[in-house]
């Protein structure tokens, strides 16, 4: 193998953490992966896998070599499109990032929608509740959520949401609406480990910023766990309006402390803008746009409780 190909047997048994599997994948003996691999390793005089009889695992070395691998390989996949007159047509594969929730909700959808229209692309989605790097994990198209930025990132806003303390009917009914942020402590809270709002719930009273710390009755692993205890009438929990926005719709969940909100968060499509966009983060991009900005989870009207009467945007 050429130094290219020994580049992309290391990616993809880095993606399959198996030499058998990454063969099977490149159509190649698992020896011939093997050798890649040991030529790899003594060529840069380092240890890139760390191979037990079990499974495979990277080196720090081995890590920081994927990234840049990734990325020539795909500069590469770029420059011989180009050249070939194919960089106007979607091909090759596409690494999309997304909050684990969104992405289930809204992204998912959007993803199989372009893979039917687009037969050359292959997509790796990685929904995950943190701020992925988009160069250091080799991310094409990135979903964020607040006001996050990156210096070589390009981001447009296709919608925001809220961040709102949400019950049942039920139990309302049972211990009563909280009227003030403060009254939150005598009320059943749950939350997320997977939600970053979790330790402080931020709110806003007379143009100040008010942190309560909850006194948590019950903490899940999950938004969607969170999010179903509520609507079964146990408690109180914090989540993003977009989350709740079909339970709301229902009659399942309500909102409460509306006038003490937070400003929303803007919701952005990010892609990296400093080479040449392919065709495949180009077109997949047009389509994030044109399916988030009409969703109703991100709409925007007016908000009736606050003092401001500013148009802000909401989810209902």
């Amino acid at each position: 193998m050429n130094k290219i190909q020994e580049m992309q047997a290391f990616v993809v048994i880095c993606e399959e953490l198996s030499f058998t599997l990454a063969a099977r994948r490149l159509s190649v003996s698992p020896t011939m992966m093997t050798r890649a691999i040991a030529s790899l390793e003594r060529r840069l005089n380092t240890s890139l896998l760390i191979r037990n009889t079990r499974n495979v695992q990277l080196s720090d070395t081995g890590r920081r070599f994927l990234v840049d691998c990734k990325r020539i390989l795909s500069e590469l996949d770029e420059a011989e499109n180009f050249a070939s007159g194919n960089f106007g047509t979607p091909s090759g594969q596409l690494t999309v990032a997304a909050p684990q929730m969104f992405g289930e909700l809204h992204i998912m959808p959007i993803i199989t929608s372009f893979l039917a229209e687009h037969a050359n692309v292959t997509i790796n989605t990685l929904l995950v509740d943190r701020i992925t790097n988009m160069v250091e994990e080799g991310i094409d198209v990135a979903i964020r959520i607040g006001n996050t930025e990156e210096d070589l990132q390009h981001g447009i806003v296709v919608g925001k949401t809220r961040r709102v303390i949400c019950g049942s009917a039920e139990y309302f009914k049972k211990y009563g609406r909280p009227s003030h942020p403060s009254n939150l402590h005598n009320h059943r809270l749950i939350a997320s480990t997977a939600n970053t709002l979790s330790r402080n719930w931020e709110f806003e009273a007379d143009g100040h910023s008010l942190h309560i710390k909850p006194d948590l009755k019950l903490t899940v692993s999950t938004d969607q766990a969170a999010i179903r205890i509520a609507s079964l009438g146990w408690g109180l929990t914090q989540a993003l309006s977009y989350q709740i926005a079909d339970k709301v719709t229902t009659g399942e969940l309500e909102i409460v402390l509306e006038n003490y909100e937070q400003a929303p968060l803007p919701v952005r499509i990010c892609f990296q803008a400093d080479r040449k966009i392919p065709a495949k983060i180009s077109a997949f991009v047009d389509l994030c746009i044109n399916r988030l900005s009409g969703n109703f989870a991100l709409c925007q009207f007016e908000s009736k409780n606050r003092d401001e009467q500013l148009l802000i945007n909401r989810v209902f």
